[in-house]
């Protein structure tokens, strides 16, 4: 075990460390005049030269890029016009917008977007799961193929058009809920919750169609199995070999695949944000995408990034664990 973890480790090492390079060859040495961007249009000749001596644009691309490292796990001091802003590890770079360090802006919308993905994680994999467990059970009755029209549908609908039918139908024509927003947990639980439920709810419809037929196949697949008819054989329940024996053998997939969705999520809820005005990570990189705020746009990539090899490596570790058949080796 101890191997697998360090191997899985230094490979997770390896991977972001190919993907800075990627993100620093991207942005930063592309085509177009980065201290222009960051000094802005109006920018006259002098002031966009001093821009460039106070980033250091000017060193060599493999000198500029071991600076960047450097901040990442040591930190850097950064030139400003009234002197040096010290920048602490992580660091990630300094918007060109606000002049506010990337890593401190993550790291005021980090809670935003993991009270979004872990209220919407726990409703798509109890609903997902527990659709995919009766759809089984009910193999080749009413109850299956409506559930199964029913996951179909859910995968084929946007998020955002699920996001719009509730809100027109709950905030608007029922007036059963407030619009959606986000209230720190600290200062307003109940208003935190009401705030994020419909948010939560069109990304648990949307995914659980995916895990509903994911543990359906799991099911079906274990309940053919041998020692399931065994246990069948000897008289044992239906709800005991369903629940006890059956969903334990087709668990494992789903945990590997769970892992996975959760790590992409803090970087890939960008239209559910967009579409409720959820202040977090997606919108946030949306928006230094379109005013072409180049640090944040690097920063909020890599930590998506790093949460997604993360996931990857608690996947793997998860599935190990919950299928002794598999040879961590």
């Amino acid at each position: 075990m101890t191997g697998f973890l360090l191997r899985r480790l230094g490979g997770a090492v390896l991977v972001l460390l190919a993907l800075t390079v990627v993100l620093y060859a991207v942005f930063y040495v592309a085509p177009g005049d980065v201290a222009q961007i960051a000094c802005g249009p109006r920018c006259s000749p002098a002031q966009v030269a001093q821009v460039t001596e106070q980033l250091r644009l000017d060193d060599p691309v493999y000198v500029q890029y071991a600076h960047f490292l450097q901040g990442i796990v040591a930190g850097r001091d950064f030139s400003t016009g009234t002197g040096t802003e010290h920048c602490a590890m992580p660091c990630l770079g300094v918007s060109y917008q606000s002049d506010q360090q990337v890593t401190q802006l993550i790291l005021a919308k980090l809670p935003v977007t993991g009270s979004l993905v872990i209220g919407a994680f726990a409703g798509w994999l109890v609903l997902g799961v527990g659709t995919g467990v009766l759809s089984a059970w009910r193999r080749g009755r009413l109850t299956e193929r409506v559930l199964t029209w029913l996951t179909l549908a859910g995968s084929a609908t946007p998020v955002f058009v699920i996001g719009l039918l509730l809100i027109i139908l709950f905030c608007s024509t029922l007036q059963w809920l407030p619009a959606p927003s986000y209230v720190p947990f600290t200062e307003d639980p109940e208003q935190w919750a009401w705030g994020l439920l419909l948010p939560w709810t069109s990304l648990a419809l949307i995914e659980s169609a995916k895990y509903a037929r994911l543990t359906r196949s799991a099911m079906l697949e274990t309940l053919a199995e041998d020692h399931v008819r065994t246990f069948r054989a000897y008289g044992v329940g239906e709800r005991a070999v369903i629940g006890r024996h059956a969903l334990r053998g087709a668990v494992a997939p789903v945990i590997a695949l769970s892992a996975l969705d959760f790590g992409t999520m803090f970087g890939g809820a960008v239209l559910t944000e967009s579409l409720f005005g959820i202040p977090g990570i997606g919108r946030e990189l949306v928006h230094a995408v379109k005013v072409v705020d180049l640090p944040v746009v690097v920063g909020m990539v890599l930590v998506t990034g790093f949460f997604v090899v993360l996931a990857n490596a608690v996947a793997d570790l998860l599935y190990a664990l919950a299928d002794r058949r598999v040879v961590l080796s």
